[in-house]
């Protein structure tokens, strides 16, 4: 076959995995906000409460998101299954590794059903206003998260802002999302 003739099969298939990625992340509810300004990768968002089930995390451990899809699956008082929705949340600690993570709860959910286990729990983000960093990382991976990190503190301090507690970092691509197509962000709250 001809070298000119691949050309549209590779346009094809970058197309068709470019519009399978955005069609897998629109399936899902995102937590809902408002962009206030945007200037590249960088956004100022305002978010409401947001209502999340979280677990503890520790550096290396990959159960917390089973124990969050069990839970999403059936495994809660109620037994009731509720809708996987984006973005999944890593809250980091000072000394940078992984403290929490968690699902946002759909908005239609307003009564959620208690977690059948004990390292499971409810929580929420309160309202606020947050500073947010888009990046490309193949997973969630310390050394890229970081580099956001710094880079999200470097906007905001151009900002005139103030940032506020702990990075949180959001995931909203299924592994096998080719890196460059995954969007991932890193959030800080912040005041002016």
């Amino acid at each position: 076959m001809k070298a000119w003739l691949w050309i549209p099969v590779v346009a094809l298939a970058a197309g068709t995995l470019l519009v399978g990625c955005g069609a897998t992340r629109a399936g899902y509810e995102t937590a809902p906000h408002r962009v206030l300004s945007s200037e590249g990768r960088f956004e100022l968002r305002e978010y409401p409460e947001t209502r999340l089930v979280q677990t503890p995390m520790s550096q290396g451990e990959d159960g917390g998101f089973m124990r969050l899809f069990r839970f999403i699956s059936g495994r809660n008082e109620r037994q009731e299954k509720i809708a996987m929705t984006t973005p999944v949340f890593m809250e980091r600690g000072h000394d940078g590794r992984s403290s929490s993570m968690a699902f946002v709860l759909p908005a239609t959910l307003t009564n959620a059903p208690a977690p059948a286990q004990p390292d499971v729990t409810l929580a929420s983000i309160a309202p606020g206003r947050f500073a947010v960093h888009r990046f490309s990382a193949p997973r969630p991976d310390t050394e890229r998260e970081q580099g956001a990190e710094q880079a999200l503190r470097a906007w905001i301090n151009a900002q005139h802002l103030t940032a506020e507690g702990n990075p949180l970092f959001a995931y909203f691509d299924p592994p096998w999302i080719p890196r460059w197509f995954r969007r991932n962000e890193v959030m800080l709250r912040v005041s002016p």
